[in-house]
C-alpha cells in the first residue's frame, strides 16, 4: 500500500504529545504524507473533516485536550474518516486510564495502538506500566483480541512480536528493533504511520493495512540499524526518519515477517 500512500499525500491531523510533535511530523513526511498539527477546540472539528485521518495520542494529557480530542473525533466519525487512538501511559495513573475510557465512549475509534501494558489497562486486565512504558506478562494476543472485541476496533498490540486483530483476523509482525525503545517519539510515530496506511486503505481492509504498516515501520528501523549501529541511538533516531522515505514497496515486501493466525 506504500506507492498508493505516497501517490494520494493524505493529510493525518495528529493530535499528539508536545514531546514527539517534531518527530511525528518529519516522520510523517518522509514516509509520503502530509501532517498538520491542531489542537484548538474552534478548529479540530473542520480539520478533522479535512484530514484523510486522525490521531489522538495521549502522551501529555490534560482535560482541556481531552475535551478537544472528543470534538475532533466525532467530526472525524461523520465524516467516515478513521480514528487512531494512542493510549500513551494508560495504566500509568488513574487520569490517564479514565481520559482513554472517555474517548473511547464519546468516539468511534478504528484503530487502538498500544503496548501490552497499555492495552491491558483499557480492558482492565493487569499490566504494567512505568511512566510511558508498559509490559505484561499475559497472553498478547488474547488482551489484543478483548481490546477489539470490547471497543468493536483493530487493536494494534506493539512488542518484540506485534499482534493486529480487529478481533476475528489476526496478524502477528516479528520486523523491527530493539533500538526503536532508545528514541523518544518512535512509539507514538508508528500512531502516525498506521494512521497514514488507513487513510488510503479501503475499510475492509484495515486489519491488513495495519499489519502492513507496522511491518513497513519494524524493517525501516531495521535498516536504520544496519548503517547507525557504530554510532549509536541519536544516529539510529535520525536514519529511521531517513529509511521511512527510503524504503520501498518492493523491499518491504521482500523482508516483511508477516504471519496470519489461523
Amino acid at each position: 500500500m506504500l506507492n498508493q500512500l505516497k501517490q494520494q499525500n493524505p493529510l493525518i491531523h495528529c493530535m499528539t504529545n508536545m514531546v514527539v510533535t517534531t518527530y511525528t511530523a518529519n516522520g510523517l513526511l518522509a514516509l509520503g504524507a502530509s501532517p498538520v498539527m491542531a489542537y484548538a477546540k474552534e478548529e479540530v472539528g473542520d480539520m478533522a473533516q479535512a484530514a484523510g485521518a486522525l490521531l489522538l495520542n495521549i502522551g501529555t494529557p490534560s482535560n482541556e485536550l481531552t475535551d478537544a480530542m472528543i470534538i475532533a473525533g466525532q467530526s472525524a466519525n461523520q465524516a467516515g474518516k478513521p480514528v487512531i487512538l494512542d493510549p500513551v501511559g494508560a495504566g500509568a495513573t488513574p487520569f490517564r486510564t479514565e481520559i482513554c475510557q472517555k474517548i473511547l465512549s464519546e468516539v468511534d475509534v478504528t484503530i487502538v495502538r498500544g503496548n501490552a501494558g497499555e492495552l491491558s489497562a483499557l480492558v482492565g486486565a493487569q499490566g504494567v506500566v512505568k511512566g510511558v512504558d508498559g509490559s505484561s506478562d499475559g497472553d498478547k494476543e488474547a488482551i489484543a483480541k478483548q481490546v477489539a472485541t470490547s471497543f468493536s476496533c483493530i487493536a494494534v498490540l506493539t512488542g518484540e512480536v506485534d499482534v493486529i486483530t480487529d478481533g476475528s483476523e489476526t496478524y502477528t509482525v516479528s520486523n523491527g528493533h530493539e533500538w526503536l525503545t532508545k528514541v523518544v517519539g518512535t512509539g507514538c510515530l508508528l500512531g502516525g504511520v498506521v494512521a497514514a496506511f488507513a487513510a488510503t486503505a479501503d475499510k475492509t481492509d484495515f486489519v491488513k493495512a495495519c499489519a502492513q504498516a507496522v511491518s513497513y515501520y519494524g524493517v525501516a528501523a531495521e535498516n536504520a540499524y544496519n548503517v547507525s549501529q557504530e554510532q549509536g541511538y541519536g544516529t539510529f533516531g535520525q536514519a529511521f526518519i531517513d529509511h521511512l522515505g527510503l524504503l520501498s514497496e518492493e523491499e518491504a515486501l521482500r523482508l516483511q515477517r508477516i504471519e496470519m493466525k489461523k
